[in-house]
């Protein structure tokens, strides 16, 4: 819920124009996963992630597998606010998404918000990713 809270809240950005829409965007994308991660993950406030994460990676230690999870989340965010290295960032969050959607679709789509079709929000958010790093700085440049 928390996730997709965020996650709407990015739609908004597109209404925003100018050098702004960079910032305000990165800001976003960060929100998404400190959200994810700190409310998720680590505060436990949706078990659906600890449930995802038992089935993925097994029963054994999964509170602290989630909670590490979790934590590698709030650390993306940090970085893409950061801005330092933010094409590797960028490549960085991208191959996660794709890989995390990709285990999620085939082995617990049944624990999915949107079951398989968590995919298609996958893909819309790296599109925004993708196109927050490669296209708003080009229309930005003199």
């Amino acid at each position: 819920m928390w996730g997709d809270l965020a996650f709407g809240s990015i739609i908004f950005a597109f209404a925003m124009m100018g050098r702004s829409k960079h910032s305000i965007l990165n800001v976003l994308i960060a929100l998404v996963w400190l959200i994810n991660g700190l409310l998720c993950k680590v505060l436990n406030l949706v078990p659906r992630h600890q449930q995802i994460v038992a089935r993925v990676l097994g029963e054994d230690h999964v509170r602290a597998l989630t909670v590490l999870i979790g934590f590698s989340e709030i650390g993306i965010a940090i970085w893409t606010l950061s801005g330092i290295r933010a094409r590797l960032n960028v490549i960085t969050q991208v191959l996660i998404i794709a890989a995390m959607n990709v285990l999620e679709f085939i082995l617990v789509p049944d624990l999915l918000l949107w079951g398989r079709a968590n995919a298609l929000f996958a893909f819309l958010f790296i599109s925004l990713i993708l196109y927050n790093e490669f296209q708003i700085p080009k229309k930005l440049a003199p």
